[in-house]
């Protein structure tokens, strides 16, 4: 270099200055610059482009690279030079392309890299509005009117009809606070009358929802007097149906008609809608010409399975067979608009469309399409049993007739249901024949029907007592559908009544896995563990059974005596209780629970259900039993009388209520009563030695003539006693001897059990004779008094009466008789 002649600083060159560049403006190594290649990369490149700013001095007297010894040629002096600072103030131009996004010119040169501008601090804070403006403060109303009216809707969707109607009513008056404001704030023109409208329709609905028809209705009243509300008209129908749930039919059908006069006709399937409405409403009234009326217009125009089915109801009614006819036929001809079952069979060649299908098959709109349906057949069904009996001379014509119409309609497979209902009808009027040959055509029928079938004649024969054709047919019904609950069921009912409960069960718990909610499986489980003395396994059943059937007043009882018999007797009143709070008139149940309160030594609890039962079931004569002896027990023995009483009017063969109603006379001190009463039961029952006992001491200690001729016959009553318990004994020697001579052959070792079997009899009739030892015994040594019974009954936990516990203190105790009134 210091070879190069250097041109002093005072010489003009011409060319000074080209060589020489800002390095800013070098382009080519930007691919390489770090920083320039993240600033494309991310947010910086997308900055606004920087405004040109005047540089300050320092900046402003800085020189570009080795130019600043520089003077420039005086024919540059007359352009801007670019990026050039002049006369010490820097000129800014606008950005080029050759400056990078997020960089600046020379007036930022010697400041820090901030592309996001973070050195200028934060922003300045937002205004805040002013809440105290009228504006907002109906901005704010509005919006909590509408936060109202939705929680008011929400709660009506979860059953809080309460909660519902309090929200209601605070958007009412939140919207009267809002209406006021408007009016104070002179903007009363800008009035939202939608919103008054949705508070006036949302309290009328729940107070409708909430039973407060009255407030309702002055609701409704408001909205539909009011001319600015557009279509208010409509509401009427509203007000209509709260007539009706009222039941002012005649106001009902006034509205109904105002309503219907208020729609155009543009909208018929609300015009159809009201239409119904008034012809259920003459129905409801009676006046079934009116409602056909109304059904034949809807049939014409619109036809639905409800009208038809109302407009056969309305024929049935008025008697006319003719139209019933044709009304049926339309009934059966109502379309449907539903896809037919092939839609949803899947192609085995396409997964897509087989996708698509198993999407659809259970989706709502396919859940709709089989509950319409489902509600179409139960129509058809009941309409044909209804006018079957109506529309020809006989119910099995008239079925014939509705089987023939449905088999050429759309609804084939009902005409079986149908014949399976003919014989169910048939059964319903005694006529087992009939209903068994109708059962018996389907036998070659498909296998569904021939299964339901199989399985009624199953059930039937069982009713019938006939176990082996119950057993045959159920046999058939599995056969012909081995997943039929009914026949499963049916086969462990013709089990268990062999007594084979093991089997019978092991069918019951097939028909459960089949459908687990079979109830009649379930209950007959429970009964066939109960038989097998497992019953904590019953009892888990018939828990399940009474979740499922939470007010079957037999799950109850079973539950109840489950417990009692595992002498859990808490538990069993508990159960007991709830089966009285569902079936409070059972007599059984009542007294059943008399019962265990008298186990567990409450007498006043079992005396007050004992009682009730007897107020439901007077016939009863444990419960009469019971109510005896406990006033006998309480020494009240003339309120014994009248239960006794009506024990021997129900069983008048009966001596012994008899006896314990003259021995209430005689306990009670109305000694001549007690005579009387002796000498009637004597007259019916001339042979009763206890009877005449008592008429001999009763006789005896009043002074009366008559004392001999009844101790006579006494004696005359005791001997013939004695001669028949001489010949039980001789028949039981006799037969003792019998079985020990004929013990070497079989023949004459049946005679003697033969023989044995009729002695037995015997005695077990003589045992049933009315005993003799009661207080008056004198001749203990006797044998002829050995089988005396009180009349009052043994003593037993439950004293059933007091007469064991006072015959110490019997007045006629510690008397004898005379030796002239003994028998001999």
């Amino acid at each position: 270099m210091e070879h190069v002649h250097l041109a002093a600083l005072d010489e003009e060159d011409l060319y000074s200055g080209y060589n020489d560049y800002n390095p800013t403006y070098d382009t080519e190594e930007l691919e390489n610059d770090a920083a320039f290649q993240q600033a494309l990369r991310t947010s910086h490149g997308r900055r606004p482009p920087v405004t040109a700013k005047i540089p300050s001095t320092a900046a402003g007297t800085r020189s570009f690279g080795n130019m600043a010894a520089r003077v420039p040629l005086p024919s540059s002096m007359g352009r801007p030079a670019t990026g050039a600072i002049s006369d010490g103030i820097s000129v800014a131009r606008p950005m080029t392309a050759v400056r990078a996004a997020g960089y600046s010119s020379s007036a930022y040169r010697g400041s820090a890299f901030d592309p996001l501008g973070q050195s200028r601090g934060p922003a300045a804070p937002l205004e805040t509005k002013n809440e105290d403006t009228p504006e907002e403060k109906v901005k704010n109303l509005e919006k909590t009117v509408n936060e109202l009216i939705e929680e008011s809707c929400i709660a009506n969707g979860r059953g809080d009809l309460q909660l519902a109607l309090e929200k209601a009513k605070e958007a009412g008056r939140k919207e009267r606070m809002l209406v006021r404001q408007r009016e104070q704030s002179a903007s009363a023109d800008h009035i939202n009358l939608d919103l008054t409208y949705s508070v006036l329709f949302n309290l009328a609905s729940q107070y409708a929802a909430n039973d407060m028809y009255a407030e309702a209705l002055n609701t409704y009243q408001v909205i539909v007097k009011n001319k600015m509300f557009n279509n208010a008209g409509r509401l009427k129908v509203n007000m209509a149906n709260i007539y009706f749930k009222q039941r002012n039919y005649p106001k009902a059908i006034k509205f109904y008609r105002m309503a219907l006069d208020q729609i155009s006709s543009s909208h018929k399937e609300m015009r159809i809608k009201i239409m119904q409405n008034i012809g259920v409403v003459f129905v409801k009234m009676g006046q079934y010409s009116d409602a056909i009326t109304s059904f034949e217009h809807i049939m014409s125009e619109s036809p639905n399975l409800k009208t038809s089915f109302n407009l056969i109801l309305c024929y049935f009614a008025i008697g006319d067979r003719e139209k019933m006819k044709k009304s049926f036929q339309k009934l059966i001809m109502v379309p449907l608009g539903i896809d037919e079952d092939d839609k949803y069979i899947p192609p085995n060649d396409d997964a897509h469309m087989n996708l698509v299908i198993e999407a659809i098959k259970n989706d709502p709109l396919r859940q709709m399409e089989r509950e319409r349906k489902a509600m179409a057949e139960r129509f058809i069904m009941t309409a044909a049993k209804l006018i079957a009996p109506a529309i020809e001379t006989s119910f099995a014509a008239g079925y014939d007739w509705c089987v023939e119409m449905v088999k050429a309609s759309q609804y084939v497979e009902l005409a079986n249901d149908l014949e399976i209902n003919k014989a169910i009808t048939y059964l319903r009027q005694r006529d087992f024949n009939q209903a068994v040959e109708t059962l018996k055509m389907f036998e070659k029928k498909d296998s569904r029907v021939k299964s339901a079938a199989a399985t009624n004649l199953s059930f039937l024969y069982f009713l019938e007592n006939d176990f082996g054709l119950a057993d045959r047919y159920a046999d058939l019904a599995m056969i012909a559908d081995r997943y039929n609950p009914a026949a499963l069921t049916n086969k462990g009912n013709c089990v268990f009544a062999r007594c084979d409960y093991e089997k019978a069960a092991e069918f019951y718990k097939e028909a459960l896995r089949n459908d687990s909610s079979f109830t009649e499986a379930l209950y007959n489980l429970g009964l066939t563990y109960k038989k097998l003395n497992r019953l904590e396994e019953a009892l888990d059943y018939f828990l399940k059974l009474h979740a499922i059937m939470r007010n079957n007043a037999q799950v109850m009882y079973q539950i109840a005596n489950l417990y009692e018999t595992l002498e859990d007797l808490p538990q069993a009143i508990e159960w007991l209780m709830q089966l009285i709070s569902v079936s409070p008139t059972d007599p059984q149940a009542l007294a059943k629970l008399g019962d265990l309160y008298d186990s567990e030594g409450d007498k006043s609890q079992a005396f007050q259900y004992y009682y009730e039962s007897f107020r439901y079931f007077p016939s009863n004569i444990e419960g009469i039993e019971w109510l005896g002896a406990y006033y006998i027990d309480t020494q009240f023995c003339e309120k014994a009388i009248q239960y006794f009483e009506r024990a021997a009017l129900i069983q008048p063969t009966q001596v012994k209520w008899r006896l314990m109603v003259a021995s209430c006379y005689r306990r009670s001190g109305n000694y001549q009563k007690a005579l009387e009463t002796y000498k009637d039961i004597h007259r019916k029952f001339p042979e009763n030695i206890e009877c005449l006992r008592f008429l001999v001491r009763l006789c005896t200690d009043m002074g009366l003539k008559e004392v001999q001729e009844y101790a006579t016959r006494l004696k005359k009553i005791e001997k013939l006693k004695e001669i028949r318990e001489q010949r039980v004994k001789s028949g039981r020697d006799g037969s003792a001897r019998g079985r020990r001579e004929g013990s070497a052959g079989s023949e004459n070792g049946q005679n003697c059990h033969v023989s044995s079997a009729k002695g037995e009899r015997m005695s077990s009739k003589l045992k049933m004779l009315p005993g003799v030892n009661d207080p008056y015994e004198t001749s203990p040594n006797k044998d002829i008094d050995a089988s005396y019974v009180d009349p009052l009954g043994p003593q037993i936990e439950r004293p059933k009466t007091a007469a064991r516990k006072r015959i110490e203190e019997d007045e006629f105790a510690d008397e004898e008789l005379g030796d002239d009134l003994l028998p001999e």
